[in-house]
Parts: structure tokens; C-alpha cells; sequence
């Protein structure tokens, strides 16, 4: 498979706020993210277009709970829950050579040859292969047998069905 590497994706969700812990404004954080240890070492994240500083993250029996510089008791904290946690493209988690991420993957057209098949409305994560889920009503497998080239740049994939 090729890779291109840029997208109009500027910011990537990487984690939802959950319920506040304690009274010092500390969140549990929902990861959204395939890769573990996301939040380690990060100094700075944007929640709802505001960044905010991080002044820690532990990973309590695996829950991650987090607090923000400046939201320092339970109602600061109650004012975030259910948003969404994003950072810059730029600081998104580097790729293997042959992977996307799916939000790069979602809006590409499909092709077999010069046969439009559709366009890629979700991905499933099965467990053992990805599937494309196509116009909302074809699947195809992310298998290299199948999808012989990905170009995010001209959002198009090229498969043999």
C-alpha cells in the first residue's frame, strides 16, 4: 500500500472527559485512541478549542485520570465532562509504514479498476482486520489481499474484490 501523508484533519480526538474524581479537579478521561500510553508525557491538550496544561495523568488499574492547570475543585471540573480532548495533527501518534488513521481512511472513495464502488463511511475494528464500511452498506476487509492501494491525499482506494 502507498502513503501519503497529509489530510485536512487538523485536530484529532484522542479522548472524551468523564466524571470529575475527587475534589481538586482531577477528570477521568475515556481514551479514544488505539495507542496506549497516548496521554504519557503530554504537557498540553485542547478541549473544546481551549488549551489547557497538564499537570499530571496517572493510569489507575487501567483508568487514566487527568488534571488541567487552572481547574482546581469539582464544579471547574463537572464544566468539562463530556467534552471532547484533541491535539494538533502535528502531534499525532507517529504511523508503521502502511497504516492510516481512520478518520484519514472515512470519505475515501472506493475503486475495483475503474468501477466506483463507493465511499468509506465507517471503519470496524473487528479485531483481526479492519473493514471498510462503504455508503453504509457494502463491507470490505482492510486486507492486503483486497486493498492494493491507499492514497489519502486524492482520497481514493484502489481494491480487487
Amino acid at each position: 500500500m502507498t502513503k501519503s501523508l497529509q489530510s485536512e484533519v487538523k485536530e484529532i480526538i484522542v479522548g472524551k472527559i468523564g466524571a470529575a474524581r475527587g475534589l481538586d479537579g482531577t477528570l477521568k478521561i475515556i481514551p479514544l485512541t488505539d495507542f496506549e500510553g497516548r496521554f504519557d508525557g503530554l504537557e498540553k491538550i485542547s478541549v473544546g478549542g481551549k488549551i489547557f496544561h497538564i499537570e499530571n495523568v496517572k493510569n489507575i488499574n487501567g483508568q487514566i485520570f487527568m488534571k488541567f492547570a487552572g481547574v482546581d475543585s469539582r464544579e471547574s471540573a463537572r464544566a468539562l465532562t463530556n467534552k471532547f480532548l484533541t491535539v494538533d495533527r502535528k502531534d499525532a501518534a507517529p504511523l508503521e509504514d502502511g497504516e492510516f488513521y481512520t478518520f484519514d481512511i472515512i470519505g475515501c472513495e472506493i475503486f475495483d479498476g475503474a468501477k466506483k464502488i463507493g465511499t468509506v463511511t465507517n471503519v470496524l475494528k473487528t479485531g483481526s482486520n479492519d473493514v471498510f464500511e462503504v455508503d453504509g452498506n457494502i463491507l470490505i476487509p482492510a486486507l492486503k489481499s483486497v486493498v492494493k492501494s491507499i492514497d489519502i491525499v486524492e482520497k481514493k482506494i484502489e481494491v480487487r474484490l
